[in-house]
């Protein structure tokens, strides 16, 4: 048997959302620039409010604290939702990018400057430790994942993430 205490949003909540409801959808709109995603996201915001722990409730009283959570939940989903856009923006970019390189259009340039910039990288990457070339080459170049590596290598997966992320950090140098 289900506990109704636990699907149904406190009372105060649903006040504060049905008497702000037109408030909350304009400030909404003004961020998003669009009605169905701002009555989306007025409505995401109602429903993580009323599915969070019951301590939130408790500790904003006032009806002015409560709608002011409230757009803060909105201003939140928001910036994600921003984030979110920019990110697919980005690889729709970078995948229209690639469909404009034409394999056999490459010039002798592009070649030489490939071949150079592998070659600073091959020698940037000798540069660092064996073990960490190793989890480095392993998971960027052969797709391994680190648990696997770690165990390769008898360390632990966190350390394989270090080595990694140190291994990006030294070959940045290179751009």
């Amino acid at each position: 048997m289900l506990d109704a205490s636990i699907h149904t949003p406190p009372a105060p909540w649903v006040q504060i959302y049905t008497e702000n409801l037109s408030t909350l959808l304009r400030f909404a709109y003004k961020l998003t620039g669009c009605n169905h995603q701002a009555e989306d996201m007025v409505q995401d915001a109602f429903f993580r409010l009323t599915s969070a722990p019951p301590v939130t409730s408790t500790r904003i009283s006032s009806s002015k604290d409560q709608l002011n959570y409230l757009f803060q939940i909105i201003r939140n989903l928001a910036i994600d939702h921003y984030r979110k856009q920019v990110l697919i923006n980005k690889h729709i970019a970078i995948d229209a990018e690639e469909d404009d390189i034409n394999p056999y259009e490459i010039s002798p340039q592009k070649i030489y400057e490939d071949q150079r910039l592998l070659e600073q990288l091959s020698t940037l990457l000798s540069e660092l430790p064996d073990r960490t070339r190793y989890a480095f080459e392993r998971h960027r170049i052969f797709g391994i994942p680190q648990k696997e590596i770690a165990e390769e290598l008898g360390v632990s997966p966190t350390l394989v993430n270090f080595m990694i992320r140190d291994a990006l950090i030294h070959c940045s140098k290179l751009f």
